[in-house]
C-alpha cells in the first residue's frame, strides 16, 4: 500500500521548511506537490489496471486513495476514462 506522507515530513526531509519546500517544488516541476503526488499515484493506479487482475476498489485502496468515488473522478479528470473501463 501506498502510505499517505504529508508535506511537513516531505518539507523536514528536503532540510526546508514548509513554505520553502512549496515554492521551489512549485518552480521545479511546474505542479504543487500535492498534484504531482496525486499524478503518481494516479499513474501507478492505470498500470496496476492493466497489468493486474486487482479491482479498481482493490487499486484504490492500494495506491492510498480512501474513497472509490473520490478516485474514479480524479482517474476519469486525468485519463479520459473511467477505472472500470481501463479494467476491461
Amino acid at each position: 500500500m501506498t502510505s499517505p506522507v504529508t508535506l511537513q515530513d516531505l518539507a523536514y526531509l528536503s532540510g526546508r521548511s514548509l513554505s520553502t519546500f512549496k515554492r521551489e517544488f512549485q518552480a521545479l516541476y511546474n505542479t504543487s506537490p500535492l498534484q504531482w503526488i496525486r499524478g503518481k499515484r494516479l499513474d501507478m493506479a492505470r498500470d496496476m489496471l492493466t497489468h493486474t487482475s486487482m479491482s479498481v476498489t482493490d487499486v484504490c485502496f492500494t495506491t492510498g486513495f480512501e474513497n472509490v468515488a473520490h478516485f474514479s473522478k480524479v482517474f476519469k479528470e486525468r485519463f479520459g476514462v473511467s477505472p472500470s473501463a481501463v479494467k476491461k
